[in-house]
């Protein structure tokens, strides 16, 4: 079984980018080398784009990959397949890593459990609703990405076949 997604690098020192491609190819089986372009958003970074295919659970094992390096805004997307829901990672050196399930048209879905726990939080006044909900759908990291997302509109992107 098998399922696909993307790898976006959002930014990475120039320095960082053979570390990044060396730990997807640790993941992924097989050799990365990456299309690198400078991203404007943020002078003297870089930014790159690979669409991969592999078994369910890579999205996680490439975001846990990532995650250690404080510099790099990243997101890793796994679309469904049959008995797994999609994801979303997103990761930036201010808010850490986020993550999603997602559905079969992309939308977050937010588990039960976490919404009676943010109505719980918000009935003792530990936080308050509206912000909570907006934090569990990953506004907050939507919001840090979304000047590196439209950065890259148009950027080259490469399939990768994980090895099974």
């Amino acid at each position: 079984m098998t399922t696909r997604g993307v790898l976006y690098l959002h930014s990475a020192p120039r320095a960082l980018c053979p570390h990044v491609e060396w730990a997807a190819a640790g993941v992924l089986g097989v050799r990365v080398s990456l299309d690198w372009i400078r991203q404007p958003v943020a002078p003297g970074t870089w930014r790159a784009e690979v669409s991969w295919q592999g078994e369910p659970g890579t999205a996680s094992r490439l975001a846990s990959a990532l995650r250690g390096w404080q510099l790099l805004r990243f997101e890793v997307t796994a679309d469904p397949c049959a008995g797994f829901e999609g994801e979303r990672y997103s990761s930036t050196p201010d808010l850490g890593i986020y993550h999603a399930v997602t559905g079969a048209h992309g939308d977050i879905m937010i588990p039960e459990d976490r919404l009676r726990a943010a109505l719980l939080r918000s009935r003792s006044g530990e936080v308050d609703l509206e912000a909570e909900v907006s934090r569990l759908l990953g506004k907050p990291w939507d919001d840090e990405l979304e000047p590196f997302r439209h950065a890259g509109e148009g950027a080259p992107v490469r399939w990768l076949h994980q090895v099974v």
